[in-house]
């Protein structure tokens, strides 16, 4: 990956969670897709890890209600 790539810029992410609980987390892309595969997969167990930035996170995918990718260009100043 080269550093000025935005495929290798973390990603922000919203997890919503029955009950209107929200996770915001900044993820790679690598730990993005792998989340989404999880949430895609019948065969994927309940509990899923995912490494953020912040911290490691283990998520109950059987409460996640949306994952919201945040697209919008990240700029500087105002």
């Amino acid at each position: 990956m080269v550093a000025n790539d935005p495929d290798s810029r973390p990603k922000r992410i919203d997890l919503g969670f029955a009950g209107g609980m929200v996770l915001a987390l900044r993820v790679s892309g690598a730990e993005y897709d792998s989340l989404r595969a999880a949430l895609d997969s019948d065969h994927s167990s309940r509990w899923h890890q995912v490494e953020a930035e912040e911290s490691a996170v283990s998520v109950d995918l059987s409460q996640v209600v949306y994952v919201r990718l945040d697209t919008e260009k990240q700029r500087v100043g105002f």
